[in-house]
């Protein structure tokens, strides 16, 4: 890919295809921790309970969903596509360096740093709008760039 004709994809676009994203999400993840919360409560025989079993189902709908996102940005960033249903509404890719497409390891690799780039009050996220190549922390540490189709 020629590198001379790129160009990345800034805050605002990301932003756009993250709500996307979020919102392509939760209607599966509600599905599953109304699922989760129904097998687990069904097994609740008496009130005192009720309390520590949904405390359990809540966690285990928390650890389904947060797996579910690491699957769907992992898989989606690193098949042909390049990007998740938002970015491709959007028109934006995630590459590598080169512009080329990424493993699904560094694609994974990406979703778990942006947790580090959301701890640190968000601004791992904000260095998109402030960086040359429009990069989030996580893109850094992933060496990853979001760049717009061409």
């Amino acid at each position: 890919m020629s590198t001379e004709n790129i160009t990345y994809a800034g805050f605002w676009k990301r932003v756009a295809a993250y709500l996307i994203d979020a919102l392509i999400l939760l209607i599966p993840s509600m599905i599953l921790g109304g699922i989760i919360g129904f097998v687990v409560m069904s097994g609740v025989t008496d009130f005192s309970e009720i309390e520590p079993a949904a405390a359990g189902a809540e966690f285990l709908a928390q650890v389904a969903t947060f797996i579910m996102a690491w699957l769907y940005f992992a898989v989606m960033e690193s098949s042909s596509w390049r990007g998740t249903l938002g970015k491709r509404a959007l028109s934006i890719q995630v590459s590598d360096a080169n512009g080329e497409q990424i493993s699904f390891g560094k694609a994974s690799g990406r979703f778990f740093a942006k947790i580090l780039s959301g701890l640190i009050l968000l601004i791992g996220f904000i260095m998109v709008a402030f960086t040359a190549r429009k990069q989030g922390l996580h893109d850094m540490i992933a060496g990853t760039l979001v760049t717009n189709r061409a």
